[in-house]
């Protein structure tokens, strides 16, 4: 198996499918905002307050660098702006989680730790700013995956046996 990607918007449950992913599986998951997190001992939160949106999108270009040669076998989850690296097709398959605003929204909202969900995420802060921003990504989404999976009304464990299945019809 080559490295999986997986992307898309801020909430869609990237980390999530790719835990459950490797639980079914027997496969790795890494998650690039843990990583980024770990080498600046800072939250992302914090990293955005305190060193700006620049200095985070070079913190995920290191990332994407040291993937692309470090690590084999894995299911990597992704900030949601992970997807501009453009070393990224070499990391592995990229696979677009994929929902509306309104359902990820909804999401984050119906969890029972919504609180720290939204907290965990400083560009969403601004209900209009967030839709504006999801509406951009969208499209580039899309033009950078390989495989598109539809996420809405899907439980993980579903998601992660159609993904299964999807990368071995590829592979």
């Amino acid at each position: 198996m080559r490295n999986m990607i997986l992307i898309g918007f801020m909430g869609v449950g990237k980390g999530t499918v790719a835990r459950t992913y490797a639980k079914l599986f027997d496969a790795y998951a890494i998650d690039t905002d843990d990583l980024i997190e770990s080498l600046e001992n800072r939250k992302i939160k914090k990293i955005f307050a305190e060193s700006g949106e620049a200095y985070f999108r070079d913190l995920e270009k290191k990332t994407a660098q040291w993937l692309e040669t470090s690590v084999q076998n894995a299911v990597i989850s992704t900030g949601g702006g992970f997807y501009k690296q453009p070393n990224l097709k070499k990391i592995g398959t990229v696979v677009l989680l994929d929902s509306t605003f309104d359902a990820i929204l909804e999401r984050i909202l119906s969890h029972p730790n919504a609180k720290r969900k939204l907290a965990k995420r400083p560009l969403f802060a601004d209900r209009k700013k967030a839709e504006a921003l999801y509406n951009t990504r969208e499209p580039a989404y899309k033009a950078v995956a390989d495989i598109v999976i539809d996420v809405e009304n899907k439980d993980p464990e579903t998601i992660a046996r159609e993904l299964h299945t999807l990368i071995g019809a590829k592979e």
